[in-house]
C-alpha cells in the first residue's frame, strides 16, 4: 500500500509538473507565436502549391494520444492501437490486444472522437475503429439573424486484417496487413438566400461517401543491440494508405459524380531502440494524387524520441515539417495498471495561432495477451532444461525438452538450432565409429 501511494503521489507530481509547464506558455504565447514564424520563414520554399485539393482531409488529422506525441511518425514503430491510421500490418504483432477512446481538440471548434478495438490471436490479427470528425456549423442572413444551424461532419469506419509470416527467434517475420475504410461526409441543409427558409436535403446534395484501402508491411529484426531482450530493437514500415475514391451529389439533379480525390499518400518509417528506454522514430511521407498525379502533394517527414521514465510513466516529443508550417509535439504516457492514457500537446501555427488551445487525449485498456508471456516463460524453461541435460551428456533428454519446446512455439528458434546441433554431433560419431570399424577390418 505504501509503494502505491508514492506511485500516485509520483504521479500527481508529473501529472503538475507537466500542466505548469504547458499553461506557462499562455504569459510568454506572443514570443512563441513569433518564434514560431521565423521558424516558419525558414521553411518557406515548402510551401505545396498542391494543398488542400483533396477531400475527407480529416483522413489525415490524428485521432490524438501517443502518436501524435511523436509527430505523427508512427509507420515504422506501430506497436499500439494507434496503428489504425499508420501502418495496417501491425495488428498481428502487437503485445497485447486493446481497446481505446480518443479525443482530439483541433481548429477552433473541431474536434475528433474516435474508439478502435484490436485483438490479436498467435500470429494473426484484427480489429476495428470509428473516426468522427466534426464543426459546428451556424448560418446568419444578410442582416445578421441565425437562420440555421448543424454540424459538418466526416465519419470513417475502418476493419483491419493481418497476418505475420515466417516468424522466428531472430527474425521476427514479415507482418502484412490491409484496412478496408468506409467514410461519410455530412453537410446540414441550408437556408434560401431570400426566404431565409431551409431548402430539404441541400446539405445531403453537397454531402459525400468515400471507400478506400490500405495496405502495409512491418519487418521487426535485431542490429546494435546491446541489451537482452526478446524484443526486437528495430523496426520498418512501409504503407499505402486512402487509397480509393468519394462520391457526392446525392439527392441532386446532376446526379451521382466522383469527387475530389482522397488525401492517398505512401510512408515509410524506421524506429530503433538503441538502449531499454528509449526509443527513436522518424516517418517520411509522399502524397499521391491518382486522379492528377502531377498534382500530388510536396513530401512530409517527422521524427519523435520516447523516454521511459519510470515503468509508469514516460515522456515523447517530436518536431515535423509539412509545407511551410513545421509542428512541434510532446505528450506525457501514466500506466496504472491495465490503463494507460497519453496527454498529447502541439504547437502548431496551422491548426492554431493560440497555442494552448491544441491538445489531445487518448485512453486505452490492455485487455492481456491471451496467454503468450506464459508461453514464452514455459519456452524458456524447457529450453534451459535441455541446456543442462545437455551439459551433464543426457543428449537424448535434452533433445526431447528442446522438441516441447518448439511444440509450444515453432518460431523458438534457438532449439531448433540446438536440435540439429546433437543430429550433426551424432551423425559425426556415428561416422567415425564406422571408419574405425572398417579400419579393424
Amino acid at each position: 500500500m505504501t509503494f502505491l501511494k508514492k506511485c500516485c503521489g509520483v504521479k500527481l507530481i508529473a501529472a503538475a509538473a507537466f500542466a505548469m509547464l504547458i499553461f506557462s506558455f499562455e504569459g510568454t504565447c506572443l514570443d512563441y507565436v513569433e518564434a514560431h514564424s521565423n521558424l516558419a520563414d525558414s521553411f518557406s520554399s515548402l510551401v505545396d502549391p498542391n494543398e488542400g485539393l483533396t477531400s475527407f482531409q480529416s483522413l489525415t488529422i490524428p485521432s490524438g494520444g501517443r502518436d501524435e506525441s511523436l509527430a505523427l511518425a508512427f509507420t515504422g514503430l506501430a506497436d499500439d492501437i494507434c496503428f489504425f491510421d499508420y501502418n495496417p500490418a501491425a495488428s498481428c504483432v502487437l503485445k497485447n490486444s486493446e481497446v481505446a477512446v480518443f479525443h482530439n481538440s483541433w481548429i477552433s471548434d473541431s474536434n475528433i472522437e474516435s474508439l478502435a478495438a484490436t485483438w490479436r490471436l498467435g500470429d494473426f490479427g484484427f480489429g476495428a475503429k470509428a473516426k468522427c470528425f466534426y464543426v459546428p456549423f451556424t448560418e446568419y442572413n444578410i442582416f445578421g439573424s441565425r437562420v440555421a444551424g448543424g454540424y459538418y461532419s466526416e465519419t470513417t469506419g475502418t476493419l483491419n486484417v493481418s497476418y505475420n509470416f515466417f516468424r522466428g527467434y531472430y527474425f521476427k517475420g514479415l507482418a502484412v496487413g490491409a484496412n478496408l475504410k468506409g467514410g461519410w461526409r455530412s453537410i446540414p441543409d441550408y437556408t434560401d438566400n431570400v426566404t431565409d427558409a431551409i431548402i430539404e436535403k441541400s446539405g445531403l446534395s453537397q454531402s459525400a461517401a468515400a471507400i478506400m484501402g490500405d495496405l502495409g508491411i512491418l519487418l521487426r529484426f535485431n542490429a546494435g543491440k546491446l541489451f537482452s531482450s526478446r524484443d526486437s530493437n528495430l523496426r520498418f514500415g512501409l504503407s499505402l494508405m486512402n487509397a480509393g475514391v468519394s462520391y457526392t451529389g446525392f439527392e441532386s439533379a446532376r446526379g451521382i459524380v466522383v469527387d475530389d480525390p482522397l488525401p492517398t499518400y505512401l510512408s515509410a518509417g524506421v524506429s530503433y531502440k538503441f538502449i531499454p528506454a528509449v526509443t527513436l522514430t522518424t516517418e517520411f511521407r509522399q502524397p499521391l494524387n491518382f486522379k492528377e498525379f502531377e498534382k500530388s502533394g510536396l513530401w512530409s517527414a517527422g521524427a519523435g524520441v520516447e523516454v521511459e521514465v519510470t515503468e509508469f510513466f514516460e515522456v515523447l516529443a517530436g518536431f515535423r515539417i509539412k509545407g511551410a508550417n513545421p509542428r512541434i509535439s510532446m505528450g506525457t504516457e501514466f500506466k496504472v495498471r491495465k490503463f494507460v492514457v497519453d496527454l498529447n500537446y502541439t504547437f502548431d501555427l496551422t491548426s492554431s495561432i493560440n497555442p494552448i488551445n491544441h491538445f489531445s487525449l487518448s485512453a486505452r485498456v490492455n485487455l492481456g495477451d491471451q496467454g503468450r508471456k506464459l508461453k514464452e516463460e514455459q519456452v524458456d524453461k524447457l529450453y534451459t532444461a535441455g541446456l543442462d541435460e545437455y551439459a551433464k551428456g543426457n543428449l537424448d533428454a535434452a533433445v526431447s525438452y528442446w522438441e516441447s519446446a518448439l511444440s509450444i512455439d515453432r518460431g523458438f528458434d534457438p532449439a531448433r538450432n540446438w536440435i540439429k546441433a546433437v543430429e550433426n554431433s551424432q551423425k559425426l560419431y556415428n561416422r567415425v565409429i564406422n571408419m574405425q570399424s572398417l579400419d579393424r577390418k
